[in-house]
């Protein structure tokens, strides 16, 4: 059975996660990801390849935007079908697609004032990408499978989701097209997460692969460890409190947001940082968070004792969470050091660019980072040492101290990534490098090739395949 493979997202970049497999007369959709590369934004408003209304089921392997955030357009455009995914991803992404209508609707109302005030007009259309309308709407296609249970998309056609660590749900999906000996089995490793990191479980490894479809974020650096990381964080908190300041964290509202409480919650416990009033400035990271509460079952042994003993991090002593935009502004008229965490993660949105606003001209606080910030992003831009940056149409100087706590975070590392991969009994057919910048991906394809004696290639945004 003839299987067609096109790249059309997360190739030779991070975001954007989107791979359309034809075989057996269908046509499959792994992943349905929004750009945030500020280059290659012109895409999210791309028409699909295809007409939507062909596509017969979306594989979704978790609920980070870049993964699920075109899903409500695909389906305005016309798709009918099933978004297969675990359940705590379609609870999830259900809370990250409304959120994410919602600020796109209010992105493009001050952009539309901003325009006029300036008279100038944008490169790409002033209007929503799709409304939360749009989000809620789609809400009903998702179909709900846990791990290891057999979906069956069609005759010969079937998958299974696949424990992945990453975050709450997350999965890689083994795609098997045909049976008996010409059958060819694909896995697309989603978003792979970390060996021993708190609450979530360890990745699960594969066996056995013709094809692999295989993520880079990290794969040409390690992370620190997890004591190193606490550490950071204590220092971090220790030193803004003394200069009498603010840490501001961007932070993603699904999963850093959890494992940063997490992380508090045990340097408070040890008495290693001072108890502060502790903000989760972000109505969608709260409403994640519930997920959380909701999935006990997929707690590691560490988390679990924590919740056995009623210490859970989610039960943080000083954590405050603010859903109503008035508490939020609230926050910024607090004297003395409080820590914010608001969304976005890569400050291209959200509650954090008006908490930016208020902190990123004072010496005394800090602006910590502690995800990986995409090219063009305004995150991006203040890690890499800008003097000063531009916010809701104002420019700023960078007088904060900028901090960076790489380990926190939820993808794995080269040597994780290396790890996952080397539990394949023999070398698949082929593996294709993606969901990286380019001089990382080709750096993690030379090494999985000189290693393990893959064959590998890195792809680039539309190409083609045909598997055999």
């Amino acid at each position: 059975m003839a299987i067609r493979l096109k790249f059309l997202g997360a190739a030779q970049n991070v975001t954007g996660s989107r791979y359309l497999v034809e075989a057996g007369g269908m046509r499959l959709l792994v992943d349905c990801g929004l750009y945030q590369e500020r280059a290659l934004l012109g895409r999210n408003w791309d028409p699909f390849p295809v007409p939507a209304k062909t596509i017969d089921a979306v594989l979704l392997t978790h609920a980070h935007l870049d993964h699920c955030g075109l899903i409500p357009k695909l389906c305005r455009e016309g798709f009918r079908g099933r978004i297969h995914c675990t359940g705590a991803t379609a609870e999830i992404a259900r809370v990250v697609l409304e959120d994410s209508g919602g600020l796109q609707e209010e992105d493009a109302r001050l952009k539309q004032e901003r325009h006029r005030r300036e008279g100038r007009q944008s490169r790409y259309p002033e209007a929503p990408l799709y409304t939360a309308a749009d989000a809620v709407a789609c809400g009903a296609q998702f179909s709900p499978t846990r791990y290891g249970e057999t979906v069956r998309l069609g005759e010969g056609v079937q998958a299974v989701f696949v424990n992945v660590g990453h975050i709450l749900g997350a999965a890689s999906v083994r795609l098997t097209v045909g049976q008996g000996p010409a059958a060819r089995t694909i896995v697309f490793s989603g978003d792979v997460g970390r060996w021993g990191v708190p609450i979530l479980q360890d990745p699960t490894v594969l066996e056995q692969a013709d094809y692999v479809l295989v993520e880079s974020t990290y794969g040409d650096r390690v992370h620190p460890s997890e004591k190193d990381c606490q550490e950071e964080l204590a220092r971090v908190v220790n030193a803004t409190r003394e200069a009498g300041g603010n840490v501001v964290i961007p932070t993603f509202a699904l999963e850093r947001s959890q494992d940063l409480l997490y992380c508090l919650n045990v340097l408070q416990l040890d008495g290693r940082i001072p108890h502060l009033l502790v903000f989760l400035d972000s109505p969608m990271a709260i409403s994640v968070t519930e997920v959380f509460r909701r999935h006990p079952e997929l707690y590691d042994a560490e988390m679990s004792d924590l919740v056995r003993r009623h210490k859970s991090p989610f039960d943080l002593p000083g954590l405050r969470t603010t859903r109503a935009a008035e508490e939020s502004k609230a926050i910024n008229h607090i004297r003395g050091t409080v820590i914010i965490m608001a969304g976005s993660g890569m400050c291209t949105g959200g509650r954090i660019k008006h908490h930016l606003e208020h902190n990123i001209a004072r010496p005394e606080s800090t602006i910590l980072f502690v995800g990986y910030q995409a090219a063009g992003t305004l995150g991006r831009a203040i890690v890499e040492g800008a003097r000063e940056v531009r916010i809701h149409g104002r420019t700023f100087p960078v007088r904060a101290k900028v901090a960076r706590i790489e380990g926190f975070s939820a993808h794995a590392d080269r040597d994780e990534l290396l790890r996952w991969l080397s539990g394949m009994k023999a070398p698949p057919r082929q593996a294709f490098v993606v969901h990286g910048e380019p001089d990382t991906a080709r750096h993690f394809a030379d090494l999985v090739h000189e290693r393990m004696g893959w064959k590998t290639a890195v792809p680039a945004y539309g190409d083609e395949v045909l598997l055999e």
